[in-house]
């Protein structure tokens, strides 16, 4: 079985994260988001995947290269426009002779992608899909299902009154096994949606199609600066399961900072006395000057917090300056290169 992974997006919910960085390797604890989903795609024995790109694809591969360093084979498909989710699938596995898994490039799970494989073959379907129980499913579909798992109706981003009486909180999370007939119900070279177009083109031609539901497994998209920040939280607590975690990498720490035994911090950050972190991720490079104050907040790389700042709840993206005595509330993001003045409360 082939994977492909459909990472062309360009991240416009999540910007100014991604003005310079694409979606795909946003850092998340301070790993390439992607090497998550590569990982999992592996643990199921998959090696041959294909990442679908429309949006810097020069960065993702020079970040991520042929996959040799994660165990891998990589290939890169860049598309000729915008060709939508089906559009983008049917472009990229045209030639495939196997059936594939395709996987959404934001979600971040600790599905064991082995049980979903093994479910759709023992069902016989074409197409099997991944569903995830949510809190507040008003943005997402919701997916009916009948006792035996197969999808009978899909309710996109119900209102109040269908949520009551839907039955479920069960959305498509994203990740489908699809038989390669599939292919024949999307159009060469068009803007096309498994959403919109081909998931309810299967229910209508009564073709078999499954779904599996995720019950302890995590899901989460972090499209948004919100659900990012959550997905580190999640990290940090123990919610998300089976990604090994470097907590405290070498680095230049005084003897009287605090940090607590749930952050993590990359390389070569230099932290100065009295400093106190807690509840955080910190990049590689990051300057931490005395007494500065950083709790449950995701620095990436190369920023420099200055004496006596404190940034809580917030995300500073790559190279940021933070001055002296500056506060950086909750929900605050801050895009590359950004530069506060002493003092300022944002």
């Amino acid at each position: 079985m082939r994977a492909l992974i459909l990472a062309g997006g360009k991240g416009t919910r999540l910007r100014p994260l991604t003005v310079y960085t694409p979606k795909p390797i946003v850092p998340v604890l301070n790993r390439p988001f992607l090497e998550y989903q590569i990982e999992i795609l592996k643990r199921a024995d998959i090696h041959d995947i294909t990442l679908s790109l429309n949006y810097q694809p020069d960065k993702i591969q020079q970040i991520l290269g042929y996959g040799e360093d994660l165990g891998v084979k990589i290939d890169y498909v860049t598309e000729p426009q915008p060709m939508g989710t089906a559009g983008a699938y049917k472009y990229a596995a045209n030639d495939f002779e196997e059936p594939t898994i395709v996987v959404n490039g934001d979600i971040l799970t600790d599905l064991i992608i082995s049980r979903l494989i093994k479910h759709h073959q023992r069902s016989g379907a074409k197409a099997t899909i991944a569903l995830a129980p949510v809190e507040d499913p008003k943005r997402y579909g919701l997916v009916k299902t009948d006792g035996d798992g197969n999808v009978e109706e899909f309710l996109e981003k119900p209102d109040a009154e269908a949520l009551g009486t839907a039955g479920t909180s069960l959305i498509n999370a994203g990740i489908y096994v699809l038989e390669k007939d599939i292919l024949e119900l999307i159009p060469e070279a068009e803007n096309y949606s498994f959403e919109y177009n081909v998931f309810p083109a299967i229910l209508e031609k009564k073709i078999p199609f499954s779904s599996y539901a995720m019950e302890r497994e995590y899901w989460c998209d972090i499209g948004t600066p919100k659900t990012y920040l959550k997905a580190h939280m999640d990290f940090l607590e123990g919610r998300i399961k089976n990604f090994p975690i470097e907590r405290d990498a070498a680095h230049d720490r005084a003897t009287s900072t605090y940090v607590d035994e749930t952050s993590v911090i990359d390389q070569d950050c230099v932290i100065k006395p009295n400093v106190k972190i807690s509840n955080s991720v910190i990049g590689r490079g990051v300057v931490i000057e005395e007494k500065a104050v950083i709790e449950n907040s995701v620095i990436w790389p190369h920023s420099r917090i200055s004496n006596s700042a404190k940034v809580s709840g917030a995300i500073l993206a790559r190279s940021c300056y933070v001055g002296k005595n500056a506060v950086i509330g909750p929900g605050a993001v801050l895009g590359n290169k950004t530069t506060l003045t002493d003092y300022t409360r944002v």
